[in-house]
């Protein structure tokens, strides 16, 4: 049984939902009237509901948001709905719960939400606020700022094994702060930088933890991204073609901390190999045998690090090698494999429990040539992973489109 992406919608992350006077409600309905507008479904067509979230208590006091769909949606009033937290990867397991329903024939077609709102604080707080994905009072107590503490420290084992020159790290935050230029829905679309704005220059590109700066890290952003997922059996009653197919899948979870993480991978090639063993899941599941069967992929980049990291755990390079493609020329638009091409988290932005989603709509997108002015030409078949933590949740998935329409 197949999982097919009939459509979906993003908000503008550039927006700040709470100057404008705005909150939840006013942020979910948005997301659920355009996707099913965008899935050409009714609400009513809507069986079960699945909603990623990752922090809404701490940035706004509010829970229980698998309620919110009804709420804002007389529709959906009734439907079942749940919301999932796994920090970064909450839109991730958001998807797979959303599959797994389909797959088990409980129900044929889901709508899938990803939702954060993080402006409704200070910086500071906010920082705090998400460093509860953390392994709170055991890691990251000398930290001004907990993830790109954390994200550092991953520069630092890479550095212990292999090697790592900042310049490439700096040359991915400036391929996806250019990529997002393209993206209307980007958090950075209209930023301006110099061309000191990529170095190691204090004033221009200043340092935040260790030898992460500014434009190595995504930013706090407000947004929400959704789906409607539906099985062959709904394509088959009413007669629809699916645009894309989520072809293959990976879902790996361990332990809360970096260190347990990099510890246990002492002697093997890759420094994550769970990462890598959820990418191969997925790769596998699809058919796929290998990196260069994908046209493209959407990879959690929150920080250029964890870009870095997933570009040999990927298999673009060889583990620890990252640097050759980056310096090839190979993740550009029009290279080898381009990585990021919508701006990613660096430069797209990143609402936390919408971003799983956001990639998979980004996929979708991307293999129905739907991706507008960072479209990939002749994409067919794209990869993403979202990662919660430091990787302590990994959802990959592999999409594709359907050249006959179904």
């Amino acid at each position: 049984m197949s999982v097919w992406v009939l459509g979906g919608h993003q908000t503008d992350f550039a927006r700040n939902w709470a100057r404008a006077g705005l909150e939840f409600s006013d942020l979910v309905g948005e997301v659920v009237e355009d996707t099913l507008a965008d899935s050409g479904v009714a609400a009513e067509d809507v069986e079960v509901i699945h909603v990623g979230n990752a922090f809404g208590q701490l940035f706004t006091g509010q829970g229980q948001l698998g309620g919110m769909p009804a709420t804002v949606h007389e529709g959906l009033w009734g439907v079942p709905s749940s919301r999932h937290e796994a920090a970064c990867a909450s839109g991730g397991i958001a998807v797979l719960s959303a599959m797994a329903d389909l797959e088990a024939g409980r129900y044929d077609c889901a709508l899938v939400l990803g939702v954060e709102l993080e402006k409704t604080v200070p910086g500071d707080l906010a920082a705090q606020h998400l460093g509860a994905a953390a392994w709170v009072g055991h890691e990251g107590q000398d930290a001004t700022f907990m993830w790109p503490y954390m994200f550092n420290e991953l520069i630092g084992e890479y550095e212990r094994r292999y090697g790592i020159d900042d310049r490439h790290l700096q040359a991915i935050s400036e391929l996806n702060m250019r990529n997002a230029k393209a993206n209307p829905n980007a958090q950075t679309r209209a930023w301006k930088f110099t061309d000191a704005s990529f170095t190691s220059d204090a004033e221009a590109n200043p340092p935040v933890e260790g030898r992460v700066r500014r434009q190595d890290c995504s930013q706090m952003t407000d947004g929400g991204a959704g789906v409607v997922l539906v099985s062959d059996r709904w394509l088959q009653r009413n007669g629809r073609g699916g645009g894309a197919r989520i072809a293959g899948w990976g879902h790996r979870t361990v332990g809360l901390p970096l260190r347990q993480k990099v510890d246990k991978s002492a002697g093997e090639a890759y420094v994550l190999p769970h990462v890598r063993q959820a990418v191969l899941d997925a790769f596998k599941r699809a058919g796929v045998e290998g990196v260069d069967d994908l046209d493209g992929i959407e990879t959690h980049d929150c920080f250029s690090m964890s870009e870095y990291m997933a570009i040999d755990h990927f298999g673009i390079t060889g583990p620890g090698e990252s640097w050759k493609a980056i310096e090839n020329g190979e993740l550009e638009i029009g290279g080898r494999i381009p990585v990021n091409p919508s701006g990613g988290l660096i430069g797209g932005g990143h609402p936390v429990g919408a971003t799983g989603v956001r990639m998979l709509l980004d996929a979708t997108r991307q293999v129905t040539g739907r991706a507008g002015g960072y479209q990939v030409e002749g994409a067919r078949r794209v990869g993403t992973l979202n990662i919660g933590g430091s990787t302590t949740t990994t959802v990959s998935l592999v999409v594709e489109g359907n050249d006959d329409g179904r």
